[in-house]
């Protein structure tokens, strides 16, 4: 059963911050929300200057500003506190941990085939029993991905959808589509790693790089 369910501007103000550059319409497919409400609550925040809107080349999205960041980090502390759930995602976190290493190490490994004369040599895929092992790796994460999601899941309902999303991009994998591992443009293994690690970092209100 799913946990506190946060409420739509929280979310709203959330997304850039776990997504990254989005746009409306992606926000509001990660939390089932309705995309006009979503672009709407956007302008709304903008105006309070904590998100702001920019184009790159064909792309545009949402970010948070610096006043942004303090304010999602502010109303994440305090919805911890107001459902009680702030030891649940300390002890989440502190699992998440070591299996951050374990999935870095993974991707490091399939991006990276070290030799006798390039001990950062590009991995070209040719040596299957290396690849093999990346597989495995990835598939040893997913068991245990549950442990750090589900207790984060009860006690929050906007953690809903990583474990799903992370097997998704691991079946697709399986199924000969390699680029779902680390794939920035898709829902990738990588692209679902990072947005948990970061979900967690910006509840806790823990600096990227601090042990985290």
């Amino acid at each position: 059963m799913a946990g506190h369910p946060s409420t739509a501007e929280d979310l709203v103000l959330h997304g850039p911050r776990v997504l990254g550059f989005a746009s409306a319409h992606r926000i509001a497919a990660r939390y089932g929300l309705n995309a006009d409400e979503v672009e709407d609550r956007l302008l709304e925040l903008g105006a309070k200057g904590w998100v702001s809107h920019s184009r790159f080349a064909d792309t545009s999205g949402w970010h948070l500003t610096d006043a942004g960041r303090k304010e999602d980090e502010r109303r994440l502390a305090t919805e911890l506190d107001l459902v009680g759930a702030r030891e649940t995602v300390v002890v989440a976190h502190r699992t998440f941990v070591p299996l951050n290493r374990s999935f870095q190490s993974a991707c490091t490994d399939w991006q990276m085939r070290p030799t006798t004369r390039d001990p950062m040599a590009v991995n070209d895929h040719s040596d299957w029993g290396w690849d093999e092992r990346v597989f495995r790796a990835l598939e040893s994460i997913e068991r245990r991905l549950s442990t750090v999601t589900e207790p984060l899941v009860g006690a929050l309902q906007r953690f809903d959808g990583y474990a799903a999303r992370y097997s998704a991009a691991l079946a697709k994998v399986n199924a000969a589509q390699p680029r779902w591992i680390a794939a920035p443009e898709v829902d990738s293994c990588h692209t679902v790693w990072i947005q948990l690690h970061e979900d967690l970092l910006a509840t806790l209100g823990i600096p990227r790089g601090d042990n985290g």
